[in-house]
């Protein structure tokens, strides 16, 4: 695992922007994994900037998203497809057909896990991008989440519902339940780009660091992976 310290979430989301370009410089076909939440913003503005200077082309690369919430479609404001637009897919000459996010009207779990089987059948997810939460989900994977879960309709905890209550007008307008990407699809990518900024990271990148693999702090799986980068700014450092 490589960790990278940066000093500020603007500096993070340059390394990690430029981690991404080059990936696609040396796979124009690359498939990525993405996130959203405020943690990868930085990451997507800058990649948008380098797109129109460098005129980088997306045409050929496929997206897949660890998460959506259940009930919202893609129109509405709060849904992570609509974020995706906003904050990335509108911006490059991506092929929209080509981006993938799991569908919030999922009905049951054997529809759930057909997500898995469309990222399989494109060739699996070569990088992917994942922010991480307060008590150490990634994806929606709350603590207590087998290791070996694949994409799930899942709970959401009160501590993740009032983290995300920011994003909405109160906690009561956030969903309580999201379809997500289980810990054994994100271990599939063949390379995993994690950024955690902020004091109140700082807890679970010391789990996701120096604690043996639990499901009490679903990241710590990632030290199972043998390709993880941790790209952190020094509050999120500061327990390490």
């Amino acid at each position: 695992m490589k960790t990278i310290i940066v000093k500020s979430q603007e500096e993070g989301g340059k390394v990690a922007g430029d981690i991404i370009i080059d990936y696609m410089s040396s796979k124009s076909n690359a498939i990525l994994g993405l996130a959203t939440g405020s943690t990868p913003i930085s990451t997507y503005r800058y990649l948008i900037k380098k797109t129109k200077e460098e005129n980088i082309d997306w045409s050929n690369i496929t997206t897949f998203n660890l998460d959506e919430y259940m009930g919202l479609g893609p129109d509405h404001s709060k849904s992570y497809r609509y974020f995706m637009n906003e904050e990335l897919f509108d911006h490059v000459n991506i092929n929209k057909s080509n981006t993938f996010v799991p569908d919030g009207h999922t009905k049951t779990q054997s529809d759930a896990e057909k997500y898995d089987d469309l990222i399989q059948s494109k060739g699996g997810i070569d990088l992917q991008v994942l922010g991480l939460g307060v008590n150490g989900h990634i994806g929606f994977n709350e603590p207590g989440t087998s290791f070996e879960s694949i994409t799930s309709i899942v709970d959401l905890t009160n501590e993740t519902i009032e983290a995300n209550s920011r994003f909405f007008k109160n906690k009561d307008e956030v969903p309580k339940k999201a379809i997500s990407m289980g810990l054994k699809s994100i271990m599939n990518a063949k390379k995993i780009l994690l950024m955690a900024y902020g004091k109140s990271k700082a807890e679970a990148i010391k789990n996701l660091v120096n604690t043996k693999p639990t499901t009490d702090w679903p990241c710590t799986i990632l030290q199972n992976h043998a390709d993880v980068t941790l790209i952190i700014d020094e509050e999120a450092a500061s327990e390490l």
